[in-house]
């Protein structure tokens, strides 16, 4: 279940005013705002916002329409530049939300600068983020043609939290789960092993005393139980000796699981009827510049935007970006039942974004 949120959403209307930023409706679903991110951002109450996401331009890599935060002339005047804006993301934020960050990386003079990692760790040292999550976007595909190193074909995005308890929705992003069929009587797991099968590996076993095959047999009872009455979409039961090698190490001193082994005969990997949460790793491939319109050249795929949204915004919440180019974080926040506010200093860009709100 959700957790509760601490603070509600504030209506649009209140946290900007119209006739100051373009509003898709009298409802008020996406508001975008011409104007420099910080600027605009110090005039955003307090504790106003469910969510930000945003990829802010990256250094001294393009000439982004309007100027603005990427063509400082060091690596720690770029730095700065972030902080001074993520400063006013935290203020802004609700006690109980999140920010999503998505940053690349550059080469000065063969060697990568380390802007990510730097930023992060100023964020969390020097405002006191706390880093939930840093999430590798493997973009498969790309990265140039390079001769003394391997191909750049990743980026980070990390996820910060104002506080160490936030809204977060695991069953909106729970990936399908595995499951387990009763047939004639009998459950068969999705891996394709029967209860029965378990059980004649364990009475046949040479490995296990007859007081472990005992325990093991009623924990395997109960785990067939759990499976028919939904409680567990399916199960993977390793019994000592059967050749399975499902553990990091065989030493119990250093896996729990091989612990497990060597005290009681077995252990259970159970699957979660919701299904499993996805992992750190994404691989989405970037938006083909190619074929659409390529006036902005960093936009980022709507792919990237869904999962964060599902899990860290209250549904008709409010999801801020501010350096929202061409509009993908709103138009993603729509589309999953979220109000959104985009900022750009390009009348441009946002001109694009709206297109794109309103005509999905």
């Amino acid at each position: 279940m959700p957790v509760e949120l601490a603070t509600q959403p504030e209506p649009m209307t209140e946290i900007f005013k119209a006739g100051d930023v373009w509003f898709d409706s009298w409802e008020s679903q996406v508001a975008l705002v011409v104007g420099d991110a910080l600027s605009v951002l110090r005039d955003i109450p307090s504790n106003s916002i469910n969510m930000v996401m945003t990829s802010p331009p990256y250094w001294n890599q393009r000439q982004y329409d309007g100027g603005g935060i990427g063509l400082e002339s060091t690596p720690d005047e770029y730095l700065s530049a972030l902080l001074d804006v993520f400063a006013e993301v935290q203020r802004v934020l609700t006690p109980d939300g999140s920010f999503w960050l998505n940053i690349g990386d550059t080469y000065s003079k063969k060697s990568l600068i380390g802007i990510p990692w730097r930023l992060a760790l100023a964020m969390i040292d020097d405002q006191g983020w706390i880093l939930r999550n840093d999430v590798v976007w493997s973009k498969l595909k790309g990265g140039g043609s390079v001769r003394d190193r391997l191909r750049s074909t990743h980026e980070m995005v990390f996820h910060f939290t104002k506080n160490p308890k936030y809204y977060f929705d695991s069953s909106a992003i729970r990936n399908k789960p595995r499951s387990a069929k009763v047939v004639n009587g009998s459950v068969v797991s999705a891996t394709g092993v029967t209860g029965v099968r378990y059980r004649r590996r364990i009475e046949l076993s040479a490995d296990l005393t007859e007081a472990e095959k005992k325990r093991a047999l009623a924990a395997l009872d109960d785990i067939l139980a759990q499976v028919a009455s939904g409680n567990l979409a399916d199960f993977r039961m390793v019994i000592r000796g059967s050749g399975q090698r499902t553990t990091h190490s065989d030493k119990a001193s250093v896996s729990g699981r091989a612990k497990q082994l060597q005290d009681q005969g077995f252990y259970f990997l159970k699957y979660h009827p919701d299904g499993a949460m996805p992992s750190d790793v994404w691989e989405i491939v970037p938006e083909d510049t190619q074929k659409r319109d390529a006036s902005h050249y960093a936009a980022y795929p709507l792919e990237l935007c869904m999962t964060p949204i599902a899990a860290t915004c209250p549904p008709g919440g409010v999801v801020l970006d501010p350096f929202i180019g061409t509009g993908t974080t709103a138009l993603a926040a729509v589309q999953q039942g979220r109000r959104a506010i985009g900022i750009d200093m390009s009348s441009n860009y946002i001109e694009l974004a709206r297109e794109r709100v309103v005509h999905g």
